[in-house]
């Protein structure tokens, strides 16, 4: 039985693209190189609390990604969204490096917009969210750009351009707001264990899904 079957085509597309050596890249390195120099610049500043939110976010989007290849799973149609395209390497239906790399990098940004007083009032919104918010919009507006573009693909009618709020929640606020709990964490032994618990999550589901089951 041919299990790409029932799959859409840019679904089958994506999934040629998945984890193929042949596709490998050098500028992946490249930016991972920027990734390392982003974390080392705060490391030498001793901002740990910027590193740290800068971890939760890719861990965030780690997440969502591996739900986002079980919806293909269980569906055995099309995920809520697939990258499709040139890319320097892809790790899963959604997600390639040029991605994974920009999230990895986004977190340090939002951490580095914070105004100092947690108590401070943007647009008449709590600072975190206020901030957390327009980078989510900034970034769903990205994401109709390259659906546009025909690179990033949406078929479920609740996860799609008419139902661009449910992924400015779902798709980034949330990361951000991690990553602001983590950030605002009250010691550093919170913060970390914050960090570590999400990571744990993905590894686990890595490695029942992916690794145990070959889900991913």
């Amino acid at each position: 039985m041919n299990l790409l079957a029932t799959h859409l085509d840019y679904v089958v597309r994506a999934e040629r693209l998945v984890r193929n050596p042949a596709l490998f890249k050098w500028y992946a390195v490249a930016l991972l190189s920027f990734v390392v120099y982003a974390d080392a610049v705060e490391v030498e500043r001793g901002r740990f609390d910027v590193v740290a939110a800068g971890l939760a976010v890719w861990l965030a989007d780690w997440f969502n990604e591996i739900v986002n290849s079980l919806v293909l799973q269980a569906s055995d149609k099309a995920p809520l969204w697939a990258a499709t395209g040139p890319t320097a390497y892809q790790f899963l239906i959604g997600l390639n490096v040029e991605i994974s790399s920009m999230f990895a990098v986004a977190g340090i940004v939002y951490a580095k917009l914070l105004p100092a007083d947690r108590n401070a009032r943007v647009l008449g919104m709590p600072n975190r969210l206020a901030v957390a918010l327009g980078l989510s919009i900034v970034s769903v507006a990205v994401e109709l750009f390259l659906h546009a573009s025909g690179t990033f693909h949406w078929h479920w009618w609740w996860w799609n351009t008419a139902s661009a709020p449910v992924i400015v929640v779902f798709g980034y606020l949330w990361f951000y707001l991690y990553a602001a709990w983590v950030y605002d964490a009250p010691t550093s032994r919170h913060r970390w264990r914050r960090v570590a618990g999400l990571a744990a999550v993905d590894v686990a589901m890595a490695l029942v899904f992916g690794v145990g089951l070959g889900w991913l």
